[in-house]
């Protein structure tokens, strides 16, 4: 191989700063379809796609690539009472 991957290699992203291959997914994929993939409820969470806060309005069209670096963090509830 020179260097490039074929349109079957599964995708392979930094998240939360671990590598995880996501092997159902090819890239480039749609960032709703990685979400959908990993199983979040998208209620809950907030994605920040190298570096930058991607609004959920824009999922659909944030293209995720192998090598792309998200950081999902989870909304929770509670409190005192």
């Amino acid at each position: 191989m020179l260097g490039w991957s074929s349109m079957s290699d599964p995708l392979q992203i930094q998240l939360n700063g671990q590598i995880r291959t996501v092997d159902e997914l090819t890239a480039p994929v749609p960032l709703v379809h990685l979400i959908e993939a990993l199983g979040l409820k998208a209620d809950r969470i907030a994605v920040e796609h190298n570096g930058e806060i991607a609004p959920r309005t824009t999922w659909a069209h944030v293209t995720v690539k192998s090598g792309d670096k998200l950081e999902i963090v989870h909304f929770v509830g509670g409190g005192l009472g």
